[in-house]
């Protein structure tokens, strides 16, 4: 029966992490490198109830998109988060592994599977920090570039990305009628990088979490841009690494049962 660590070699193999940003906490997050693994749950965050739903499934392995820790804890407090998620994990013998930026920006990661959906052929890299493997023919990075499928109008390009993503609202900057061509993504707060956006010439940026400054700055150069959730821009990632993760296994005949955590709800409700 494959290992803890075996398993966390594997997912090296899909999103290398070395790529993973300096502030960022991939990899093991709680467990033994050395328990055997025969069920793993795979879910977006590390909550009380994906560890509960891994306890009832007998699962030795959670493997999320987002790291149970961010930021060095001063104390471990197992009746509130991260303490009781490190007290379940302890007890039931489940290890937690989470793949974050480097699965964000690794070639056919969570970007590269994003633009896949909304039927957008990537170019290149979005940020200018990202690393470009020329020799192995890869694109590595934070977010992507690249063609839509068809010249449309903004809002078209809202209702297909509703429909692609099953969600029931989007928010959209500029003029629903403005015609896009070419788009700039990054899944989860791409906020950030809008400045990059503006001087990538694309046409159109699809993102989460941009803020309402952000919005103005993409309004008064005369941009586009769907700001589809953080939520909702990343909870591929489940179907992703079950997908990618099956495929490993089956390479390599490992017996091991992949579970997806499909009761993750967006924590913003709008009423």
């Amino acid at each position: 029966m494959p290992t803890v660590k075996q398993i966390i070699d594997i997912v090296d193999q899909i999103a290398p992490f070395s790529l993973a940003e300096s502030w960022d906490n991939s990899g093991l997050q709680v467990g033994d490198p050395r328990w055997p693994v025969s069920s793993i749950l795979i879910a977006l965050d590390v909550t009380d109830k994906a560890l509960s739903e891994a306890e009832k499934l007998g699962c030795d392995m959670l493997i999320t998109h987002h790291p149970l820790v961010m930021s060095p804890e001063k104390q471990i407090d197992f009746s509130r988060m991260p303490g009781t998620a490190i007290l379940t994990s302890a007890r039931s013998r489940i290890a937690v592994v989470s793949a974050h930026t480097n699965l964000d920006k690794a070639q056919d990661g969570l970007n590269d599977y994003l633009a896949q959906k909304l039927d957008i052929f990537c170019t290149d890299v979005f940020f200018s920090d990202a690393m470009k493997n020329e020799s192995a023919g890869q694109i590595q990075g934070l977010g992507r570039i690249g063609q839509l499928g068809e010249t449309m109008t903004l809002e078209q390009l809202a209702y297909r990305i509703k429909e692609e993503l099953g969600i029931p609202r989007v928010r959209i900057i500029g003029n629903p009628g403005n015609m896009v061509s070419t788009a700039a993504l990054c899944s989860g707060s791409g906020g950030s990088l809008t400045t990059q956006f503006l001087g990538s010439g694309m046409d159109v940026y699809i993102t989460g979490d941009l803020k309402y400054h952000e919005a103005r700055d993409i309004e008064s150069h005369g941009k586009s841009a769907v700001d589809v959730g953080h939520f909702s821009s990343e909870s591929i990632a489940v179907e992703l690494l079950k997908k990618r993760l099956g495929q490993m296994f089956d390479a390599r005949k490992y017996e091991i049962l992949i579970n997806s955590y499909d009761q993750e709800q967006d924590p913003f409700l709008t009423i």
